[in-house]
Parts: C-alpha cells; sequence; structure tokens
C-alpha cells in the first residue's frame, strides 16, 4: 500500500497490551514481526548454525510469547478482573474512537529511492567502489556497516515514517488490504547494532499523529513503542520528503543497505571462498539489470524470482519448524529437518546458475519439449479431428468425401490423438488444452468461424502455454487468451510455426523465437504482453505481415520506465533475419521496435554507429539507422509505426 492510501480495521481486531506485559522484549525476525530487509539474512545465519549444531535451538518459547502478544485481554481482565469466559468472547478487544479528532492524519510522502533513477554503471561504482571497496564476502556486512554509520552521522533527529509488520497491532487483518502498518516518528540516531542489517534507532510519535491506518488507536501505537523500548530497526523507517539534504542523504544509505541485502547478498556468500567479491556483485547488478530493462524476458525473470522467493520461504520454514522441535528431537523430526536443509541446498545451486552468463541464456530455465515426435501413422493415411460437443453433418459437408474423421469434445484429447499431417478443426467455444505446450509433430489446428469465438485459454497452473518444435505446425482462426502462466503465450523452440488470422491476449511475454527457429505470423493481432509482443532471439528468423501489435510492455513488477520493449525486440549475435510489412505496431509503452546489441562485440562495423560518445539510441541518422538494418537482415516495408510511448525503432546497448 503506498503511503497515501488510507485503510480501517474493525474494532475487533485491534490488540491491545496488558500493563504486566510491556516490559517484554519484541517479537524477533524469526517470528515474522520484522518485515524489511535484513531480516532474512539475520535469520539464514541461524538456519546455517542450528543445520550445524548437533542438537536444535530452543526457541518455541519464544514463539509461544510471540502468539501470546497477539491476544492479550484488556488491562482489567489481565489484572483477574473480567467478566466471566461467555462475556470475554462478546466484548471487543478495544474500542476504537469514531470522532474525526481520533483519526490519524495521511502519512507525508517519504522520499523517492534515488536508487531508480541510477544507470547499471553507477550501481557497480556505488557497490564495488565506494561501499564495498573490494572487501572479501566475510568482511560485506562491516563494509555495510561503516558505510551506514558514515551517513547517519549527518544528522542526530528526522522525521520518518515507520513501516512494520500488522501483526504487532492486530489480531486480524486482511493482509491484501493492509500490507504494513506506517506511523509517522521522529527518529533519533542512537544505534543499537550487531550488523548494518540489524541497526536499531530511538523513535517517538511525531505529530501531527499520523498513519496509513486511519483509526489506528494513538494510545495503542505508544503502548507498543514502550513495550519496545521505543527501539525499532533502522530498516524499517523510510525518511520523508522535504526535510534537508542530509535526511535526502540518510534516505539513499538505506535505500543501499535494503537493496543490497534484498538483491545482492546471498546467505552462502560468507561460507564460500571468492577471488573477487566485488565481480561477483557486479554480475547480480548486471543479473538484475537484465531483468529490470527486459534483457531476460518476462517469464523468465518470473521463474528466477519464484526460485528466490521459494529460497527464502523454505529458509524461514526451517527456521520455524526447528523452534517447535522439542530438546530431545526424536528420528522422524530429525529428518525432516535435513530434508528441509537439502532442499535449500538444490534451490540454491539453482540460483547460482542464474549468476553465469552463459547459463542464464543458454541455460536450464526455458521450459524444454521432452516427448518424442511421432511421426506418420503407419498406414500413411491422415486423420481431421472435430472438436465440438456436438458434430453435425452441416459440420463436416465441406470436406472431401475420403477424409477420416474421429470427433472429440476435448481439444486435449485430439492433439493427443494427433499425428504428422492430422488437422484438427474447432468448432466455436473455450477450451483449455495442456498439450498445446508439446507440439511435435506437424499438423494444422484451426477454428471453423469467427476467430473470436473460438477461444483457447491456458492452464493457470502450467508454466508454458503454446509451445512447438515442431518441422511446421499452424495454427489458424483462433484467440489464444493467457491466464496465469508466465512463458510466452507462443514459445517456437525449434522448426518453424505459422500463425494466421489469430488473436493473441498475453499476460506473459508475447510471441517468443528461440535461436535456429522460424516464425511467419500475418493478419494477427497481438496484445497486453509484459515484454515485448513479439522477442526475436540471435539466429532466429520471422517473418511478418498485416499485424496489430499494441499495448505491449504491461510490466507489472519491473521500472518500466526504464524498459525499452514495445512492439517487436531483437537479440543479435548472430543476428535475426526479419521482414515486416505493413503492420500496425502502436501503443505500447516502449519502443515499436527495439534491438538489442551487447557492448562492444557487436558486429556492425561503423565507426560513427557505436562510437563511445554515441548513447545508444541517440538520435542516430537515417543512413546509420539503414546501415544496421542491412546488416541485421532486417527488411521494413509500409509499416505504421505510431504512438509508443518511446518513440518508433530504437538499438539498445545491454
Amino acid at each position: 500500500m503506498a503511503s497515501g492510501s488510507r485503510a480501517t480495521v474493525p474494532e475487533d481486531s485491534v490488540r491491545t497490551v496488558s500493563p504486566g506485559q510491556r516490559g517484554e522484549k519484541a517479537v524477533s525476525a524469526l517470528t515474522g514481526d520484522s518485515v524489511e530487509a535484513g531480516t532474512l539474512k539475520s535469520a539464514a545465519s541461524a538456519v546455517r548454525w542450528v543445520v550445524a549444531s548437533p542438537r536444535p535451538v530452543k526457541r518455541k518459547a519464544v514463539r509461544e510469547a510471540a502468539q501470546r502478544r497477539l491476544q492479550l485481554l484488556p488491562g482489567s481482565q489481565a489484572e483477574g478482573r473480567g467478566p466471566e469466559p461467555e462475556e470475554e468472547e462478546e466484548e471487543p478487544l478495544l474500542s476504537v474512537p469514531e470522532e474525526d479528532d481520533g483519526k490519524a492524519q495521511p502519512l507525508p510522502p517519504v522520499c523517492v529511492s534515488p536508487m531508480r533513477g541510477m544507470w547499471r554503471e553507477e550501481k557497480v561504482a556505488l557497490y564495488c567502489d565506494e561501499v564495498l571497496q573490494g572487501c572479501k564476502a566475510e568482511d560485506a556486512d562491516d563494509a555495510m556497516c561503516r558505510y551506514l554509520s558514515e551517513k547517519l552521522k549527518l544528522k542526530g533527529k528526522w522525521l520518518g515514517v515507520w513501516k512494520t509488520n500488522p501483526e504487532l497491532f492486530f489480531v486480524k487483518y486482511e493482509e491484501a488490504s493492509i500490507s504494513f502498518v506506517g506511523i509517522l516518528v521522529e527518529v533519533t540516531c542512537k544505534l543499537r547494532q550487531s550488523s548494518s542489517s540489524c541497526f536499531k534507532v530511538t523513535v517517538s510519535v511525531a505529530e501531527p499523529f499520523s498513519s496509513n491506518i486511519a483509526n489506528i488507536p494513538r494510545d495503542l501505537v505508544d503502548e507498543i513503542l514502550e513495550e519496545l523500548e521505543h527501539s525499532v530497526p533502522l530498516l524499517e523507517v523510510y525518511p520523508v520528503e522535504g526535510q534537508d539534504s542530509d535526511s535526502h542523504d540518510i534516505a539513499l544509505a538505506l535505500e543501499v543497505v535494503r537493496f543490497f541485502y534484498d538483491f545482492l547478498w546471498r546467505d552462502w556468500d560468507d561460507e564460500e571462498s571468492c577471488e573477487n567479491y566485488t565481480a561477483l556483485i557486479e554480475e547480480r547488478i548486471n543479473l538484475w539489470c537484465d531483468i529490470q530493462d527486459g534483457t531476460i524476458p518476462g517469464p523468465i525473470a518470473q521463474r528466477f524470482k519464484k526460485t528466490l522467493e521459494k529460497y527464502k520461504n523454505k529458509r524461514i520454514e526451517l527456521i520455524e519448524y526447528q523452534s517447535n522441535i522439542k530438546e530431545d528431537p526424536s528420528a522422524a523430526e530429525a529428518v525432516e529437518c535435513w530434508k528441509k536443509y537439502y532442499e535449500i541446498v538444490m534451490l540454491c545451486g539453482l540460483l547460482k546458475m542464474w549468476e553465469d552468463l552463459r547459463l542464464r541464456v543458454h541455460g536450464p530455465f526455458f521450459p524444454r519439449i521432452l516427448r518424442r515426435r511421432k511421426g506418420k501413422r503407419d498406414f500413411g493415411k491422415t486423420i481431421t479431428h472435430i472438436v465440438a460437443k456436438v458434430m453435425t453433418t452441416d459440420m463436416v459437408k465441406d470436406l472431401s468425401s475420403d477424409t477420416l474423421l474421429q470427433q472429440h469434445d476435448d481439444l486435449d484429447l485430439a492433439l493427443d490423438s494427433c499425428y504428422s499431417g492430422d488437422t484438427v478443426v474447432i468448432f466455436p467455444g473455450e477450451y483449455q488444452a495442456v498439450n498445446l505446450a508439446l507440439l511435435t509433430d506437424d499438423i494444422v489446428i484451426k477454428g471453423i468461424g469467427k476467430r473470436e469465438e473460438i477461444m483457447i485459454t491456458s492452464e493457470p497452473s502450467y508454466d508454458s502455454f503454446v509451445v512447438s518444435k515442431a518441422d511446421n505446425v499452424k495454427l489458424m482462426h483462433l484467440s489464444l487468451i493467457q491466464q496465469g502462466t508466465v512463458d510466452g503465450i507462443v514459445v517456437v523452440e525449434s522448426g518453424h510455426m505459422t500463425l494466421e488470422n489469430c488473436v493473441l491476449k498475453c499476460e506473459g511475454t508475447g510471441v517468443c523465437v528461440l535461436t535456429g527457429a522460424a516464425l511467419t505470423i500475418t493478419d494477427c493481432e497481438i496484445t497486453g504482453a509484459q515484454g515485448a509482443g513479439i522477442e526475436l532471439y540471435p539466429g532466429s528468423i520471422a517473418i511478418l505481415e498485416r499485424n496489430e501489435i499494441h499495448h505491449c510492455n504491461n510490466l507489472r513488477t519491473t521500472d518500466s520506465s526504464k524498459s525499452t520493449l514495445g512492439g517487436v525486440n531483437m537479440k543479435v549475435l548472430p543476428a535475426p533475419k526479419l521482414k515486416m510489412t505493413n503492420n500496425h505496431i502502436y501503443n505500447n509503452n516502449g519502443y515499436g521496435v527495439s534491438i538489442l546489441q551487447p557492448t562492444e562485440q557487436f558486429f556492425i562495423v561503423a565507426e560513427e554507429a557505436l562510437s563511445k560518445g554515441t548513447a545508444s539510441g541517440d538520435k542516430k541518422d537515417d543512413n546509420m539507422l539503414s546501415k544496421v538494418m542491412q546488416n541485421l537482415n532486417l527488411e521494413m516495408s509500409n509499416n505504421k509505426i505510431e504512438a509508443n510511448l518511446k518513440g518508433a525503432i530504437r538499438i539498445v546497448t545491454s
């Protein structure tokens, strides 16, 4: 939720604190109260220590105490003067004031992160040269401590928004509507630390009392802060706008530390020997930037993020599991503990692959078809498969009398029955078919009727929608509607695919043509892709005629202000071949056509084209663009490229 957004909570969801409990310590990162950067790192250290220990650490009491804190009774009941149990269930935990003057003011805006405006080279220089300064992995935490401490000396007191876990304040709440509780506080930089990710500062409620929860009681906030001894994690505090330059410098420093522990630090770093740690950090920055600017396609980036998130969740799951183990674990508990640990190790290995550029581009992250090609039937005949709930003579009146027919009410069954040379005819209706992601034989799949009436939707539980490695497969007169899958709506792994008169409504990346594959697409409409509408990989071939590509690059999870993707994206080395005729590319959030070239490796030898003084895509003249297109085997004629957010065509340097 943004700082300006306001929410309210039901009266009976607000927790209260018994006077007798005020001295109790705050819930630690292991119990989930801290939601910002750094808590996962400290939790990770616990994972490594616990797994290596012959006996798990005793944390059950800590968790039980944390759970009790979320269900404390009002003060009078805690002191033994409460009513009978039946009446306790009916009485709200705390009366929330209804008057306007009892409501919190809206939160002021926090400082906009300067990190978002930094180029790749600036991030590398900041972390590798200024902050880490060539240190080893085991010294990275100390380097972050020094950097942050120096910045915090600039100003002793400043205003910030403390963003913390709603569980600290509420017994029950809707996670979708309240992602955090924000309180305007005055920060006093009296640091308590064990590492930069665990810095704590002294805070007090600032005036006017402000929060993103309109009806949160001021008394409750005071009680919680008193219980926490007015000490909160520094990384949970965000300086507000409108203060002096020192406060903005502190905001940048906090963002630098958060970004390091959220995206660059790995738990295994200080356990493995690394001769050049800053080089590894630079590679991780490149990985992050590749995801942000679309160099790594949306679906592949999603797979990486899912793997990273799964790794973090499994690590926390192990900690929680161990916290519930008694002092003498059983054999079954010990086995389960090691099982969870090895799950983490496997995910760790997969994440390491992402840091190798070659594995990242051509490694195990693309889904591959494992099904073998059937070929033709033994008796040499082909079959036309009719997909409809009920087949009538009128449906087949245009077929020749010697056509062999099979009728299916399920598209999946029809595809599973196909051999090379078969045709699948689909009548109006809505269908799903996971076998569309396993196209290995040369078949034709065509709709009968208006293309908008033959709707094929993806299965959300699968990564892929339509994937082909057939020598020649053709889809005609269909609407492909992507729902939930993250890979390209159509992926051509190898061979040749033809799309004719189809509507492609994307949620992930659009059409992906991988290295060595070929695509012909005519009279189609592509819209809604998170990345480019069509992505051409090195060495691929594509012919585009009379298509509409619009409203693409709808990236939900990346910074679209830096992304150049839009209608068609080409990756070179070796160059793909592209012929575009009479296409309409419009209203995309990036460029109409973007050509991605690697720095200092591009094979086009044009001094003025790649001179160091010319930024990629900056006012390249017509002769320049013509030379680039000629070297790329890029033929473009009679295309209408208009109203794209960043322009028509750009050559992008990665």
